[in-house]
């Protein structure tokens, strides 16, 4: 039982109570059986359950170690992709201040902007800690808003289309 307790504890470390939730739960499930098998006096119980827990605290090591690079992974490309509409859409209300679009507009633009900046910083911070889920959850609605906001600027700045005669 020492093994599988070492075992859960090795796995909390390496983060499976978040990126292996599933299977870092039957670890410990497990290891309470062996538990109230050994209260029973059933150790043959006892020692299958300490045994099933050890090798389910093992493989959530093993799937929280591939979760979270995956989470890393997708928590680097949230970040590019904010970035990037961030700086697309601030590049896009300086070509509409200079076509001189409308002053409502404008002001909303920098309001989208701010918010976006804010969550890019926010995002970039909860990289830095380590909290990957948190990075991809907090962009989405921000970037896309980013977006829209860039093909929207680009549209109120772009010349009215000449008549043909």
């Amino acid at each position: 039982m020492k093994d599988a307790e070492r075992a859960i504890d090795v796995a909390r470390t390496a983060g499976a109570d978040r990126y292996a939730r599933g299977e870092f739960a039957e670890a410990e499930a497990s290891l309470k059986r062996a538990e109230a098998a050994v209260t029973e006096r059933d150790y043959r119980q006892a020692l299958n359950f300490a045994l099933d827990s050890r090798e389910r605290a093992q493989n959530a090591t093993k799937e929280a170690a591939d979760n979270k690079a995956a989470a890393r992974a997708d928590a680097e490309r949230a970040l590019t992709d904010g970035a990037a509409a961030l700086d697309l859409a601030t590049a896009r209300l300086t070509t509409a201040e200079k076509a001189r679009v409308s002053p409502r507009m404008l002001s909303e633009a920098r309001r989208t902007i701010a918010a976006g900046e804010s969550a890019v910083q926010k995002a970039r911070a909860a990289f830095e800690q380590g909290d990957y889920p948190a990075v991809s959850e907090g962009l989405g609605k921000d970037t896309a808003g980013l977006r829209a906001l860039a093909r929207d600027l680009e549209a109120a700045a772009a010349p009215p289309a000449r008549r043909r005669r």
